[in-house]
């Protein structure tokens, strides 16, 4: 066997989305970059695979070494190739995102690397294609948050309806009814509503619910319509 020594060498990365929310705000996870080039600038968390593991155990290494987060599931978003994307050499990068709650995380994030929370209003410029890259992850969320209840995952184990709508008008940056969100959220059978109330925002407070995990994986795939007509607001 000759192998390939006739074929170019190319170079296999991989760039990890963490998408965070603090009850208030989406937020993402971004690192200074420790190498050249352009080291020192904002990123996302990166690597190289390495020849012994699949594109999934390299994500899921490269985040445990950036960040100290392990165990969270991560979906593969798109491989980008344009061959002019990295000025020091032939390089395609896979990227993956997750969606976490930011809290549930706080104590196993680690400071090796310095990775900090942004806001993506206020979200600093990265290097190479990664601004491509979060903007192709926040369509991918948008549209499957439409139809499906992923945004869940960002919350905590018990939240309020209040919450769950300040999440989805963080992720669709946009305004949503009060009633006509209740009224449809409540109507999936997904929440289970529990006795105690939160308070820190009104003297009457909002009841906290959990969710039903049986019908949430039943119902994952389920066209649940959290949001009208989510084609106006998938940009």
């Amino acid at each position: 066997m000759t192998g390939y020594s006739e074929e170019a060498r190319i170079v296999q990365a991989i760039d990890c989305l963490v998408f965070g929310f603090d009850g208030e705000t989406l937020k993402i996870l971004l690192i200074k970059r420790g190498f050249q080039p352009e080291k020192g600038k904002w990123s996302l968390m990166g690597g190289f695979a390495k020849s012994n593991e699949s594109l999934e155990q390299a994500s899921n290494r490269v985040l445990k070494q950036l960040t100290g987060l392990d165990g969270m599931y991560l979906e593969q978003l798109h491989t980008f190739s344009d061959p002019n994307r990295d000025p020091l050499e032939r390089t395609i990068s896979t990227a993956y995102f997750a969606l976490i709650d930011i809290h549930k995380y706080e104590q196993q994030l680690n400071d090796d690397y310095h990775a900090e929370w942004f806001s993506l209003k206020r979200m600093p410029k990265l290097i190479f294609d990664q601004q491509e890259m979060v903007e192709m992850a926040l369509k991918r969320i948008r549209y499957k948050a439409a139809l499906h209840p992923l945004l869940f995952e960002l919350l905590p184990s018990r939240f309020t309806i209040p919450q769950l709508q300040i999440l989805y008008e963080s992720v669709y940056n946009t305004t949503i009814d009060k009633r006509n969100f209740s009224k449809r959220v409540l109507s999936t059978g997904l929440l289970i509503k529990q006795g105690e109330k939160d308070k820190s925002s009104s003297k009457r407070g909002a009841f906290y619910y959990h969710l039903n995990m049986q019908n949430y994986y039943a119902k994952f795939q389920a066209f649940l319509n959290f949001i009208p007509n989510p084609t106006n607001l998938i940009s």
